[in-house]
């Protein structure tokens, strides 16, 4: 189990909170108004984002901001509110990578409890290999899977999804990953 900040502050009413159980017969411990009894959850985050092919090459992004600043990932970000997973992928898509693109299907789906997200990876087919990368990436660039800079990756979550698609393509048959990284 990992440590959460805890809300401070009702966010209807700016009042304090204090954590105990709800009276509705939750089991959790919840962040409640001590002035409106306001209760608040505390929901993980989703990340959407691709694995965007061409032939046998994956496109990685160099990352342009923190955390990991320099290292290379999948297309990515927080989804946004009134988006659908695979909108929010796409959308993800185009920022970081200004890449031409169909999407696909899901393909992974990493729960990452520690800190409080859940990742979904949707396979896409770029159209073709110019990229027009947005402020958050340095670079853009296509690997074959043996020149995937492996230790170079910046988040756990790319390096299981990367190793699935490179699994799957090899067996000749994409299947829908889920997986638990701790």
């Amino acid at each position: 189990m990992s440590f959460h900040p805890p809300i401070r502050h009702c966010r209807q009413c700016g009042a304090s909170v204090v954590y105990r159980l709800p009276d509705d017969g939750d089991t959790k411990q919840r962040a409640i108004c001590s002035a409106c009894h306001t209760v608040h959850y505390e929901n993980p985050l989703n990340v959407v984002g691709t694995v965007p092919m061409l032939g046998d090459k994956v496109l990685l992004c160099k990352r342009n901001i923190e955390p990991r600043k320099g290292k290379w990932t999948l297309p990515a970000g927080f989804m946004e509110l009134d988006e659908t997973t695979a909108e929010g992928a796409a959308r993800e898509t185009l920022e970081e990578a200004g890449a031409q693109f169909e999407m696909g299907p899901l393909f992974s789906l990493l729960n990452v409890r520690r800190v409080g997200q859940v990742h979904f990876f949707y396979r896409a087919t770029l159209l073709n290999d110019r990229f027009d990368p947005g402020p958050e990436t340095m670079e853009a660039h296509l690997f074959a899977e043996e020149d995937i800079p492996w230790d170079e990756l910046s988040f756990r979550t790319v390096r299981e999804t990367l190793l699935r698609y490179f699994a799957d393509r090899r067996a000749g048959q994409f299947s829908i990953h889920c997986v638990d990284v701790e």
